[in-house]
């Protein structure tokens, strides 16, 4: 099972509209939810880092070829659980993040998520993306469980 990592942006944790709680809600054990701070980096996952056990889904401006084959190689993979500007500011500001190599998501789907302003072209929600990722691990009915919570979630 895909061992999915959400450093989320402190401010997230209370928004309404964070799709990383349906991620944590239908994966249960296989996320951890840590939150980010700047200065004080989180210990585990450090450690995790320096084993080499992580991978790091985020925009790369390398080639596609490292998109989903090196998913299978890492014990965990992080998502950042933020907007896009804070992500950003959050992988700009950790250089342990920076160091991390990156798997990128291609051929994704549009995003059906509307409740955010300031969307990059091609970017997904938490829950897309953690969705795309198990779908890609073989983990079809975790995606489809977690994509139908998604769509509820967009309704309520």
């Amino acid at each position: 099972m895909l061992k999915i990592i959400l450093l989320t942006h402190p401010r997230e944790m209370a928004r309404a509209n964070n799709t990383g709680q349906l991620v944590k809600q239908v994966l249960e054990d296989n996320v951890r939810v840590v939150e980010w701070h700047r200065k004080q980096p989180d210990t585990e996952l450090l450690t995790a880092i320096e084993a080499e056990k992580v991978g790091l889904v985020f925009p790369s401006d390398e080639t596609a070829q490292e998109a989903i084959l090196p998913l299978f190689t890492y014990e965990y993979l992080v998502i950042i659980d933020a907007t896009w500007q804070e992500a950003r500011k959050m992988f700009n500001q950790s250089p342990y993040l920076k160091a991390l190599p990156k798997v990128s998501l291609v051929d994704a789907p549009k995003s059906i998520y509307p409740l955010r302003r300031n969307q990059i072209e091609g970017g997904l929600c938490t829950a897309e993306c953690a969705a795309l990722l198990l779908n890609h691990a073989g983990e079809s009915a975790w995606s489809t469980q977690l994509m139908e919570l998604l769509m509820t979630f967009i309704e309520s």
